[in-house]
């Protein structure tokens, strides 16, 4: 009887294709439960390389486009215009300038024992109360030159309430955030804080009344001291900046030459002069 051995080794040499059937089999089914082979296959391939070329392209396209960017950016960021710069310094300097000289803006303040002063200061510059005296000298008025002088101041009272409550209406500035709004008799625009109302009153009226006025010297520095002090408890009470004051006090002297350009006078208004 012939060996189990010796019988493989003849049916193998009888049919020799079954070996190259079953060591292809084995072949394909490795290949085929290969990960990586099977990556590798799929990586060899040209429309595999084709489409990896086109996307890793146009991620480095994007990337450059990001680096051409980001340099005009940070120039933006990093170098802005000289009025940007000077503007924002001038308003730092501007908000820490008015709260340090708002001295009385509260009664815990540095001054505020000197805050019921500074209030009756405030009055003095007030429009409600000018209006009304003037007014009252119109009336009691009883010479020409005399109804002159006085209508024009009334007329130049009326201009500054209208320049004023249009300019803060414009601009539309917060007051100061350490403004503790107790003020006498005020109007919707009387919120806002550019320009100061009050300064611009004060130079107007101060400059009105030197130049059509007969003062002593004396009454004549008193006058000047009035518009500044009227100017100054601006700021002390914490009502307003010192640009807003600054600029209502340039505002005052060219509304007094607006006026001094509209004077009204007998030939102009005759019906005025005849009451």
């Amino acid at each position: 009887m012939p060996s189990p051995r010796v019988s493989r080794a003849a049916n193998n040499a009888a049919n020799p294709m079954n070996k190259i059937e079953f060591m292809s089999l084995l072949t394909n089914r490795t290949n085929s439960s290969d990960p990586v082979s099977v990556r590798h296959r799929a990586s060899d391939s040209p429309v595999h390389r084709k489409d990896s070329f086109n996307s890793t392209s146009s991620t480095s396209s994007q990337q450059q486009q990001q680096q051409q960017q980001l340099p005009e950016e940070d120039c933006m960021k990093l170098n802005p215009s000289f009025l940007g710069i000077a503007l924002s310094s001038l308003l730092a300097v501007d908000l820490w300038l008015s709260k340090t000289i708002g001295v009385c803006a509260r009664e815990g303040s540095s001054w505020g024992s000197a805050r019921p002063l500074m209030k009756l200061v405030e009055i003095s510059g007030h429009g409600i109360p000018w209006i009304a005296g003037t007014l009252y000298c119109l009336y009691k008025s009883d010479s020409n030159a005399g109804r002159e002088v006085i209508l024009n101041l009334l007329f130049a009272l009326l201009l500054d309430l209208v320049l004023v409550g249009i300019v803060k209406g414009i601009v539309k500035r917060r007051r100061p955030i350490h403004n503790r709004m107790d003020m006498f008799a005020t109007f919707s625009v009387d919120k806002y804080s550019f320009p100061s109302g009050h300064a611009t009153r004060a130079a107007m009226v101060s400059r009105f009344m030197l130049n059509h006025l007969v003062l002593a010297v004396p009454v004549r520095i008193l006058v000047m001291l009035w518009a500044i002090v009227v100017s100054l408890s601006r700021v002390m009470l914490g009502r307003h900046n010192v640009t807003d004051v600054l600029f209502g006090f340039f505002m005052g002297h060219m509304q007094y030459s607006l006026i001094e350009y509209l004077w009204l006078s007998p030939s102009t208004l005759p019906a005025l002069f005849r009451m």
